[in-house]
């Protein structure tokens, strides 16, 4: 998402957006179950002759996995930083999760006793996010990767929010060609490669990363290909992707699969940053429960029937979902999925058993499962350290009062309060720009996190600070005014829920005085009804013109809206946290502090 952040809130440039137990996480149902393998060795069993000893035929390989972190280093707060957990009673319970502090010591005791261990991660682990590492363009995330002993990463959609040419620096390290640098040392960058296998700049048809890389450790061998979504150019601002070719994934990983082959690398695992919906948001829902595959849909499940049975196993993400689900391959092969959520929350811990006699992974033997990363273990003091280092730059801007609130102004649902806050903000914003804006539309996705009631730190229950605005709009897009015709409002509602949005619809956020009937019992653009949309009370007149409010991602046509991109009469403002922050100052005091909208501008039937 696009825009330049303004110089006197100090911002930087931001560019869009696993049985059942305990809390710590347990083997799932839908992990494959462990076959006899062929011969007397067991798994990573070593047979010894007059003290001479040497590797047996089965080694078994530790696949530690994450996707979705987004910079989020200190522990997520309200929902973001909870995972709903499945009884053996069949109710469910939320656990508190996530925190690098945290996540750094699971991972750490998960490798105990695990010679072949290899952490992998499923991209966008930076962008949109918190003002601790959005602050700083992202640098003090890779340093946390690197803390983490990542090994290897495909890029996701988010690691093109700046562009190449800053996804290059932090993978290969330098200041910051604006700002320079942070600290008293130059930043490294990754110590772990970034794969972008189906991202080919458009002048040299290449990859502009590695499109992929293989772990070797005494004979074994896993090669790894990343992938990042299709679709990236349709959610990433123009400006991030400009110059950037985004191929299809299962043909990129099939011409990838080919060449590792030939290198004689057999055992293939996909980071695709791509994912889906199961039918269950519980981290441990069994999800081959239905049938092996049935119950998991959207784009990774087609992805993963189509990409060749050269491939072992796909850690996947983008959708924020957890699962770990076995899913058959062209050749009818059940072949493990997996996601883990999203902000750190979780981790997969896969066991793949790789065969020395043919250097394959014996997919009968494959096991995983998801694991909570909860907050009962000790912090990593180096984790610690390293937030330390970053919060002590960041504390001036980021723990400044901006509002004060009465209670959770919550981002989840259909239409959601903070969803109508952050309307309401733009809308009033806009009008500064033009007294005549009549509206204001703001994507669900925009918006990155809750705004929270308790205090996150020593600045008191209720208070909003400037970090914690900056964890709900960190991209840094400008409010931008445009005219469109009635007919084109009704247009951009009914992309909603047609087009490349009616499989997985993005409800536009609306300001007060909009409002229409949204009919889930009907199919494509029908559900939004055309007769409900009305403004103050008044229908839509289809030809008269109306002046809206948007933010930059939205006026140039992202999440699936192209009518949003054919506004006239542009006008660009600040950008939308200035507009955000505006809104809460005026509309707040610690006396009176503002109450959650109520969020009741769309009627939902279902």
């Amino acid at each position: 998402m696009p825009a330049t952040s303004p110089a006197h809130h100090q911002r930087r440039r931001r560019r869009t957006n696993r049985l059942l137990a305990t809390a710590a996480g347990v083997l799932t149902a839908g992990a494959l179950a462990a076959a006899a393998l062929p011969g007397s060795a067991t798994a990573g069993e070593n047979h010894g002759n007059k003290g001479k000893s040497h590797p047996g035929r089965y080694q078994d390989v530790q696949l530690l996995s994450f996707n979705d972190l987004h910079g989020n280093l200190e522990p997520p707060s309200g929902s973001s930083g909870r995972v709903t957990e499945l009884q053996p009673d069949g109710t469910t319970k939320t656990v508190d999760a996530g925190g690098v502090e945290y996540l750094a010591t699971h991972l750490r005791q998960a490798r105990e006793g695990n010679r072949y261990s290899i952490t992998a991660a499923g991209g966008d682990m930076v962008g949109a996010s918190p003002l601790l590492s959005g602050l700083f363009h992202d640098e003090p995330t890779i340093e946390a990767l690197n803390k983490l002993d990542l090994d290897v990463t495909s890029v996701g959609n988010h690691e093109f929010d700046e562009g190449a040419k800053e996804l290059a620096r932090l993978q290969n390290g330098g200041c910051h060609p604006d700002e320079g640098c942070y600290t008293d040392k130059r930043f490294k960058g990754a110590d772990f490669p970034y794969l972008a296998a189906n991202v080919l700049d458009e002048k040299t048809k290449k990859p502009v990363l590695k499109p992929y890389w293989v772990w070797k450790k005494q004979g074994v061998k896993v090669g790894f290909i990343g992938v990042t979504l299709e679709g990236t150019p349709d959610i990433v601002s123009a400006e991030g992707v400009k110059g950037l070719a985004f191929k299809d994934e299962v043909e990129t990983i099939d011409k990838y699969a080919k060449e590792l082959q030939r290198q004689g690398v057999k055992s293939i695992v996909a980071l695709i940053h791509e994912g889906g919906f199961p039918a269950s948001s519980s981290y441990n829902y069994d999800c081959d429960s239905p049938g092996a595959g049935d119950g998991i849909s959207g784009p990774i499940a087609d992805i993963a029937k189509n990409i060749t049975p050269q491939v072992d196993a796909l850690v996947t993400g983008h959708t924020h979902n957890a699962y770990v689900c076995t899913i058959p391959d062209p050749a009818g092969k059940p072949r493990m999925v997996t996601s883990a959520a999203s902000f750190g929350r979780l981790y997969t811990d896969t066991t793949l058993t790789y065969d020395r006699a043919t250097g394959d992974i014996a997919r009968t033997a494959v096991k995983s499962a998801n694991h909570v990363v909860t907050r009962d273990v000790p912090k990593a003091p180096d984790m610690t350290a390293l937030i330390g280092k970053w919060n002590t730059l960041a504390a001036p801007i980021g723990n400044r009062p901006i509002g004060y609130i009465s209670g959770d102004i919550v981002k989840d649902g259909t239409e959601s309060p903070l969803g109508d806050l952050i309307a309401d903000a733009q809308l009033e914003y806009g009008r500064t720009l033009d007294a005549e804006t009549d509206l204001a539309l703001m994507n669900p996705g925009g918006i990155r996190a809750s705004l929270t009631h308790a205090a996150g730190g020593a600045e008191g229950d209720g208070v909003v600070t400037f970090a914690e605005a900056f964890t709900v709009q960190p991209f840094a897009n400008t409010v931008n005014l445009q005219d469109f015709t009635g007919a084109q409002v009704i247009q951009a509602l009914k992309e909603q829920v047609s087009g490349p949005n009616e499989a997985a619809p993005k409800i536009l956020q609306i300001s007060s005085g909009l409002t229409y009937t949204l009919d889930l019992t009907k199919s494509g653009a029908d559900r939004v009804v055309t007769d409900s949309i009305k403004l103050d009370g008044s229908a839509i007149d289809p030809d008269a013109t109306y002046r809206v409010a948007t933010n930059s991602f939205l006026a140039g046509g992202g999440d699936g809206f192209p009518t949003l991109g054919q506004g006239t009469n542009d006008l660009v403002g600040e950008d939308d946290l200035a507009a955000l922050e505006r809104y809460l100052t005026a509309h707040s005091t610690a006396s009176s502090p503002l109450a959650p909208p109520a969020a009741d501008r769309i009627t939902i039937v279902r």
